[in-house]
């Protein structure tokens, strides 16, 4: 098979995102992932834009040896001196020289004529094939460019020794019939193509960047240029899982091969986000929360049959563990029942389907039901949990100059206990002092509180998560004065777990 070059170039155009700047230590951490991924081209940055970026550069240039290390720059000699100083360190470096070829850059941007612009090209081409053999050459806003102007360029860049050129879609105006056309047109006007590799660039404007990439592939496109999780100027770059997983799973389609390690693409997802703090939404594909979630009741239970009913990629192959199935108002029985033995109760048929209705009920009124919400489901409606300890009355002292105090009566086997104890807040006071009355060596993993209806008189629920030996709880409680709702649900809490404990033989 033939192989794509997968360009990555989160550290340069995925960088220009807005609020997506690195320092340089979190370059070089992501760079590293990027080696891992086995990805053909690193785009390290734009020298010239900043010594920030220049510093990078050479970073990733000494540090770097897997992919091809790639230093944008244009057409200025003092450009591409810059880049070379930073890329000149690197095993493969790859000099990336760019200037705009469609009239309304010409016309606005450059105030250049069309012969002008051919010639710098041509020359910063021959310029920069002083430094290196490997010099790839983008025609900016390529897209909106008269083809038969941009193929005069290109052969022009070809004949100075460009053994890559680009034809981005700056600005994300093409559609894939059209690109497709473009790049297949390119092939068949330039008469020295064969002597370079053709890449494309695509942005997500109008929301076909992968589309446009993998319709130039089609074409003759033999290097992609992408980022992690498609991040980029505005509206973001093409997806580089997209494009990977797309060659990957459709090869029957496309029959070509990538190099992209892609059990790596999900943590290599997740560290961009950590870094960035730009967050994956769910419906992404490949790397979203979603990707590999059924909640419908159909897919459920054709998923639990054979997953290849509903699942066209392994979540294995991207490094995701395994898929989830979410429990929803959309859910079957099919589900249910299987979460159910998941957490390891064997319910009869009758009271299964009272736990069934019940579960309807609760996701009526959650997006999602948790595995906590299906154990106290259980507890509440066929285990009928006794109260062990009973909230009887609960004072509360907080205030800007007074260390919060919580004086905390609670009744457990027929006996009424008094305790009070100091917090860093009001209910961090009454949850100290809970734990001191019941003794409880429970660790609380979740607290959050919800407001039930609106207005200053609102009514708010909380829920904690708490954990002991392994078993995990949820507790909750409501009332109009939140404190003692959060009261309330810790000893739901308690009870829930002291319960678990017993029937488990903890």
């Amino acid at each position: 098979m033939e192989k794509i070059r997968i360009f990555d170039t989160t550290l340069r155009d995925g960088e220009q995102s807005p609020g997506a700047s690195m320092n340089l230590d979190e370059k070089i951490r992501l760079a590293r992932q990027l080696e891992r991924l086995n990805v053909d081209v690193i785009e390290a940055g734009f020298p010239s834009s900043s010594p920030g970026d220049f510093e990078s550069v050479k970073r990733i240039s000494q540090e770097i040896r897997g992919p091809q290390i790639a230093g944008l720059s244009r057409t200025t000699p003092g450009d591409i001196d810059r880049a070379w100083e930073a890329l000149r360190y690197a095993q493969n470096p790859l000099l990336h020289i760019f200037i705009a070829t469609s009239d309304i850059h010409l016309q606005h941007k450059l105030r250049k004529s069309r012969e002008e612009v051919m010639e710098e090209a041509g020359r910063a081409v021959a310029y920069a094939k002083r430094f290196t053999g490997q010099v790839e050459f983008s025609a900016e806003d390529a897209t909106r460019s008269d083809p038969d102007y941009l193929a005069r360029v290109v052969q022009a860049a070809i004949d100075a020794g460009a053994t890559i050129v680009n034809i981005p879609d700056t600005v994300g105006y093409t559609t894939p019939t059209e690109y497709g056309k473009l790049i297949a047109g390119l092939r068949q006007r330039v008469p020295n193509i064969q002597k370079a590799v053709l890449s494309v660039h695509c942005h997500n404007d109008l929301g076909m960047a992968v589309a446009n990439s993998l319709a130039a592939v089609e074409n003759g496109a033999r290097q992609v240029e992408c980022t992690v999780n498609g991040i980029g100027e505005r509206a973001g770059n093409a997806s580089m899982e997209e494009i990977v997983m797309a060659l990957k799973t459709r090869r029957d389609f496309f029959s070509y091969d990538v190099g992209v390690v892609t059990e790596l693409i999900y943590p290599t997802s997740r560290l961009l986000s950590s870094i960035t703090g730009i967050l994956v939404p769910p419906n992404k594909a490949i790397v979203g929360a979603n990707a590999f979630a059924h909640e419908a009741g159909i897919h459920q239970d054709g998923v639990l049959k054979e997953k290849t009913t509903y699942e066209i990629m392994r979540p294995e192959s991207v490094g995701i563990s395994q898929s989830t199935l979410v429990l929803g108002k959309h859910s079957g029985r099919h589900a249910f029942r299987e979460r159910i033995k998941t957490l390891g109760y064997e319910l009869s048929e009758g009271h299964l389907n009272q736990a069934f209705q019940r579960f309807k009920e609760v996701a009526d009124k959650k997006k999602q039901v948790f595995d906590e919400d299906l154990e106290a489901i259980i507890a509440d409606e066929i285990l009928r949990i006794p109260d062990l300890y009973k909230l009887v009355n609960l004072n509360v002292v907080s205030g800007s100059v007074t260390v919060p105090t919580a004086t905390v009566q609670i009744e457990f086997a027929g006996k009424l206990y008094q305790e009070a104890s100091f917090g860093d807040g009001p209910v961090d006071a009454a949850y100290k002092t809970i734990a001191k009355i019941t003794k409880t060596k429970s660790r609380l993993l979740k607290f959050s509180v919800n407001a039930i209806t609106g207005g200053t008189d609102a009514q708010g629920e909380v829920m904690v998560i708490l954990e002991e030996g392994g078993i995990r709880v949820t507790g909750q409680g409501a009332h109009t004065d939140i404190i003692l709702a959060a009261a309330k649900a810790y000893v739901n809490g308690l009870n829930k777990l002291e319960y678990q404990k017993r029937i488990k033989g903890v």
